[in-house]
């Protein structure tokens, strides 16, 4: 079973892997039932939080739209109620996301408040934003409670990461690393993991996971001395910033022909969203950040946190729409 929401269609491929029109794209949920998928929650072991869409750097690929500009951001009460809600609870994980979570103010409370109640708190970090002077203690504080840093790293080019993030945020970036680096991130034996994110910086598909972490442990090691534990190569999802730099650009058809045709079944088994309940700067639930991105609330239905004992029950349908063929294109977004 499966909820889809109404949304703009992009594209199908007939029965001989041809692409239609545009008008003519078959919906997600079609595209589940076609393949005799139900798309449905299992236990619910991550909880991740989206602090705010305030945000250092506007990125071309940010399905939040986040910047410097943005006001959006969650408050201590809020936060206390979200504590208050993984106290009750049986999480594996707490995944802090943004925005960047290093500009919330009540960062340090809630990493403090989580820890010893999850078994992992993973922050998703653009670098740039823990690298500023006055934030720099953060790292000491996630190294001192074990945090998973998460960072996101687009490309071992230069030119290819600044396209996509700004001048000077390649050079800014490697210095954060190499920071993290010396205090045992993604150093063998150490047990401070550093992962690091890329998405593609154009209107195409990711480079094989394998292929791409292979590169980028060879260029980071060889250049600049930098080491990390794992690479994660995730498809941009056409949506916010991003959808609005494909509409511009003349991208947006191409790319969801890409998406729609690499369509794989065989990711569905392993999508976060089956994992996951996603919790919105102001406290409402989702099935992920990308529905949280376009305002389509898990089950259907617009809930607080403070309104809910615990996540949804094994087997709830989870929320879709055509932007879900971003996250099972390829080998998917896992």
């Amino acid at each position: 079973m499966v909820s889809e929401l109404p949304g703009a269609h992009a594209t199908r491929a007939d029965d001989l892997g041809r692409i239609k029109t545009i008008s003519d794209i078959e919906p997600f949920s079609s595209a589940l039932a076609r393949e005799g998928i139900s798309l449905v929650r299992t236990n619910t072991e991550t909880l991740q939080i989206n602090v705010g869409f305030l945000c250092n750097q506007t990125c071309k690929h940010c399905h939040m739209e986040a910047g410097p500009d943005k006001s959006e951001t969650m408050d201590l009460a809020t936060v206390r109620k979200i504590v208050d809600f993984t106290g009750k609870n049986s999480f594996q994980t707490i995944d802090i996301t943004g925005g960047a979570p290093e500009l919330n103010p009540h960062l340090v409370f809630m990493i403090e408040s989580f820890s010893g109640l999850v078994e992992k708190i993973m922050i998703r970090s653009n670098l740039t934003s823990l690298g500023a002077e006055h934030r720099r203690y953060l790292m000491d504080m996630f190294k001192s409670h074990n945090v998973v840093v998460v960072a996101s790293f687009p490309s071992s080019s230069a030119s290819q990461l600044e396209s996509q993030r700004g001048t000077g945020v390649f050079l800014q970036s490697l210095e954060v690393l190499k920071s993290l680096n010396s205090l045992g991130y993604g150093r063998p034996g150490s047990g401070l993991q550093l992962d690091l994110v890329c998405n593609p910086t154009g209107a195409f598909l990711p480079t094989p996971q394998i292929q791409a972490e292979k590169k980028f442990r060879f260029d980071l090691q060889r250049k600049w001395g930098v080491t990390f534990n794992n690479l994660y190569t995730f498809a941009n999802v056409p949506i916010g910033r991003f959808r609005h730099w494909l509409t511009q650009s003349g991208n947006y058809e191409r790319y969801m022909r890409k998406l729609v045709s690499g369509f794989n079944p065989c990711t569905v088994a392993g999508l976060m969203c089956r994992s996951l309940i996603s919790v919105s700067w102001n406290g409402y639930l989702y099935d992920c950040d990308f529905n949280q991105a376009l305002g389509i609330p898990a089950a259907g239905l617009r809930t607080h946190i403070s309104e809910v004992h615990g996540p949804p029950a094994p087997g709830t349908p989870i929320a879709v729409s055509d932007h879900c063929y971003a996250c099972t294109a390829g080998s998917g977004f896992t």
